[in-house]
């Protein structure tokens, strides 16, 4: 007999099956040794009272044993032959949308400007070790996006439930932790996810797809008002700027940080729009102090509770402020895409076992509000043409990221101030310790940062202070700027077909294209591309 039961326990209950076996059969009245196994369908942590509580649904294997797997598998076909399609961008929508491509018989080429997820590391730590930044190998480009070393958080407001289900079991299918499946707040880890992204892409290949790393997008091919495939250059180093064509229609998922592409859709008149992003800095607390103040207690998270999340949110003069990407015993990372830029963000390990907690800190940004004089007055950006109009938000992230590398002694050294200090306007002296491991300077981010921003920031913390005790401490240190949080630019979009609005044969997808915000909304925005896509060909 099979039964399924909602149960609620304390934390020492929950933390294995036996312990879970033994509180059903004390509860239910059963016999534990009929209790053959135990599955966790959902759970998550109930930290509203100082009892923390653990929220279980289970699935209970009386007399008889699971035959069903732990989760659903997708069969993928070899697509040797058929009609192929471009996928431009190996983050999680062109991954994604590739693997759905193949289950509908549709053959991918995947374009990354990037390197593999493993090589990319490599690049990525001489931006802490040497203050360098390859434009084409950083935490934004390469193999798995940006999501790659950003934690790996699969939690998403999507309604889209069956959608969300499938990118969650295609994880598991390809090496996560079939935890993914129960938790409220799933995530991966930064230090699962590469072996999971390359099992992805080898799947790609061995139903006869094809990917190609340091290939970067130049151009469309077009014929007759349609988009018939892409030109590209490769971005290897010896390669001398190689240039090759790949043919078919095309999925643009190139990641909410692709510049260059924005400006070349912009140089093609191709319709595109300024999108409202939200801005602000990393907040990073010890995790320890999190864990006291979310779990009301002074002794911390103890032996069975998870790293402490928190998520705030408040309106300040007729914008959100609110937290973003929170990293619970996470790292704060240098998250540059190319020169003269400060950009920070934050990652975890699935252990989510560091000192730190960290979490963005922003203020809604919108259009308009690119009028206010403050935001007007940042320094424009070397070697770079202000356009205005749909570019006018991607321009502004800019300018606020070439402020923030002045302001951090023009290296990846990042603008720091304790947040105490900075909600009373005052300078920092010293510095705590960070996990930010190029290096943090001392600078009056109060001072230099738009004042449209700081006011906001300031009566934000100060509210969020008084919704939580202990939260507002100079103990916690502000690290700027966080300024990718959405893309800045929307990439215009038929709402039935997803095709661009003008152009027959492109599918803009994903975060970069304004219609995703995170790993999984990404990936269902993928798949949902490569079916339109399909469609377009034909194929049902």
């Amino acid at each position: 007999m099979i039964q399924e039961y909602q149960i609620r326990v304390l934390p020492e209950q929950a933390a294995s099956e036996q312990n879970i076996k033994a509180f059903l059969a004390k509860d239910k009245g059963m016999d534990v040794r009929t209790i053959n196994a135990v599955r966790v369908l959902k759970r998550s942590v109930d930290a509203r009272q100082r009892t923390i509580f653990i929220n279980l649904k289970v699935r209970c294997y009386i007399n008889e044993e699971p035959q069903d797997d732990e989760y659903t598998h997708t069969e993928y076909r070899n697509v040797e032959g058929c009609p192929q399609a471009v996928v431009v961008g190996a983050g999680p929508g062109g991954l994604f949308a590739a693997l759905r491509l193949i289950e509908l018989g549709v053959r991918p080429i995947v374009v990354e400007r990037g390197k593999s997820v493993h090589e990319r590391r490599k690049d990525i730590a001489k931006i802490s070790r040497e203050h360098k930044v390859n434009p084409e190998s950083n935490y934004s480009f390469g193999e798995g996006g940006a999501g790659a070393f950003s934690d790996g958080k699969l939690y998403t407001r999507s309604k889209k439930r069956g959608n969300v289900d499938k990118i969650l079991n295609v994880f598991c299918q390809h090496g996560a932790s079939t935890s993914i499946l129960a938790d409220a707040h799933p995530h991966l880890g930064t230090d699962k996810l590469p072996l999971i992204i390359e099992a992805m892409r080898n799947t790609i290949i061995r139903c006869g797809g094809e990917v190609h790393f340091e290939t970067k997008m130049t151009g469309f091919l077009m014929s007759g008002g349609k988009v018939e495939g892409i030109e590209t250059v490769s971005t290897a180093e010896g390669d001398d700027q190689k240039t090759r064509n790949f043919r078919g229609p095309v999925i643009l998922a190139t990641g909410h940080s692709a510049r260059d592409v924005y400006r070349y859709l912009y140089s093609q008149n191709i319709e595109i729009e300024a999108k409202d992003i939200a801005v602000g800095v990393r907040l990073e607390h010890p995790s320890e102090l999190i864990d006291q103040i979310q779990y009301h207690n002074r002794n911390g998270r103890g032996k069975y509770l998870p790293a402490a999340e928190y998520s705030f949110v408040t309106q300040v003069e007729g914008r959100g402020v609110y937290s973003f990407c929170m990293c619970p015993g996470g790292t704060v990372v240098p998250a540059a895409s190319g020169p003269h830029q400060i950009v920070v963000n934050g990652m975890s390990n699935s252990q989510r076992n560091s000192p730190w907690s960290n979490s963005g800190m922003v203020v809604e940004l919108h259009v308009e509000d690119l009028q206010e004089r403050s935001l007007m007055e940042l320094p424009p950006v070397e070697g770079v043409e202000t356009k205005g109009g749909a570019l006018a938000m991607m321009e502004f992230q800019e300018r606020l990221e070439k402020t923030a590398w002045i302001q951090g002694n023009m290296r990846q050294t990042a603008p720091a101030q304790r947040m105490a200090h900075f909600v009373n306007r005052k300078g920092s002296y010293d510095l705590p310790k960070s996990s930010y491991t190029p290096g943090l300077i001392s600078t009056p981010i109060h001072f230099w940062m738009p004042e449209f921003i700081t006011t906001r920031l300031q009566q934000g913390f100060r509210n969020f202070g008084k919704m939580s005790h202990g939260f507002l401490t100079d103990e916690a240190v502000l690290i700027g700027v966080e300024t990718r949080t959405s893309a800045p630019v929307r990439i215009i979009r038929d709402r039935e077909t997803l095709q661009h609005v003008r152009m027959q044969g492109l599918f803009p997808c994903g975060e970069g294209a304004g219609y995703a915000g995170g790993i999984v909304s990404a990936g269902v925005d993928g798949e949902r591309c490569a079916e339109m896509l399909a469609q377009y060909l034909g194929i049902n």
